[in-house]
């Protein structure tokens, strides 16, 4: 029942948000900001397939140890895909807003670049059966910082500007990484904490759905 479950789920986000993000770069039409948007939704979704697919295989089949080795390398790039699914959400605010500081954007690329080059680490232990949790919070340090300060951006501009259609999207990555945390901090102590992955994942659709709506009513 898991399996099936879990399976559906996984199939309906993944063709849900790349097909979104493919339709916003489609009518996007010159507009930066959009086609950014669109980039970021075809980024979440192919970055997430890459650890979503085999797992989705191995609940199927012969179950997640099986395929450890296909998890740990698919989760490592789904990790480095979020970071670059954060560096282009910020690109937007500085569209949208008008807006870049230098001061900003090195603290970004200094973030995503240290959060990838962590991932990047044999420590994690990708692959392995136990990875080590220190290294799961220390990877997600920057990754946390990055996210705190895409909150602070979005969520000073927004009510800066009354900005109606972007009201609400520190909210949704606020809620991620709420969703997020626990998982890093206890999933492998607590397995059943794992299912905060599904809050999370809709919290994802939350955000890409604000663009996709903001786009469709910027059209009309």
């Amino acid at each position: 029942m898991r399996a099936i479950f879990e399976t559906a789920f996984d199939v309906v986000y993944l063709v849900s948000v790349i097909i979104i993000g493919i339709l916003m770069v489609k009518k996007s039409k010159g507009d930066k900001q959009y086609l950014l948007f669109g980039l970021m939704a075809i980024v979440l979704g192919s970055g997430d397939a890459f650890h979503l697919v085999p797992r989705a295989i191995a609940l199927c089949t012969t179950g997640l140890s099986s395929y450890r080795t296909a998890l740990g390398i698919g989760k490592m790039i789904t990790s480095i895909t979020m970071t670059f699914f954060y560096v282009l959400l910020y690109y937007v605010w500085c569209l949208r807003y008008k807006k870049e500081r230098k001061c900003i954007t090195l603290t970004v690329w200094v973030l995503a670049i240290l959060r990838i080059v962590l991932c990047l680490m044999t420590q994690n232990n990708w692959t392995g059966e136990n990875p080590p949790l220190s290294w799961g919070i220390i990877r997600n340090i920057p990754f946390l910082l990055f996210g705190i300060l895409i909150i602070y951006l979005f969520y000073t501009e927004a009510k800066r500007n009354n900005d109606k259609d972007f009201k609400y999207l520190y909210l949704t990555v606020v809620l991620s990484f709420a969703f997020y945390l626990p998982v890093v901090l206890f999933a492998d102590k607590y397995p059943f904490i794992g299912m905060l992955m599904i809050p999370k994942t809709l919290a994802y659709v939350w955000t890409v759905l604000i663009g996709f709506n903001a786009q469709r009513r910027n059209i009309k």
